[in-house]
């Protein structure tokens, strides 16, 4: 089984930057990619970014310019850097992974974009 553990949520002023984490445990052999997601007020989860085990990234397109995606294999993290945040930002962040048969999500992490 995996195991994701989210961090780095908060309070953050318009314009300002936060840094997601997010560590994996467990049979972190099996997940083929990890990815963020984030779930608005009212709204559906989104896919904000993914990154493979290899390091290719995908961005939603909404996203591209002011976030990225990264990951250090050796602390089996993976972050999510984010600028310029307004408060449309404002959103529960969720990391996911995925292997062959299987996807799983950590608990969430909220973030809060406000002056």
């Amino acid at each position: 089984q995996v195991q994701l553990v989210e961090s780095g949520g908060g309070l953050v002023q318009p314009g300002g930057s936060l840094r997601l984490s997010c560590q994996a445990s467990g049979s972190i052999f099996s997940i083929n990619d990890m990815g963020w997601y984030r779930q608005a007020p009212g709204k559906e989860r989104e896919l904000v970014a993914a990154i493979t085990r290899g390091g290719s990234t995908d961005y939603a397109d909404s996203f591209k310019g002011r976030f990225t995606i990264s990951r250090d294999n050796a602390k089996n993290t993976v972050y999510l850097q984010m600028n310029s945040l307004g408060p449309e930002d404002t959103a529960v962040f969720y990391c996911n992974a995925r292997g062959r048969y299987f996807v799983v999500w950590g608990q969430g992490t909220p973030v809060t974009v406000s002056s």
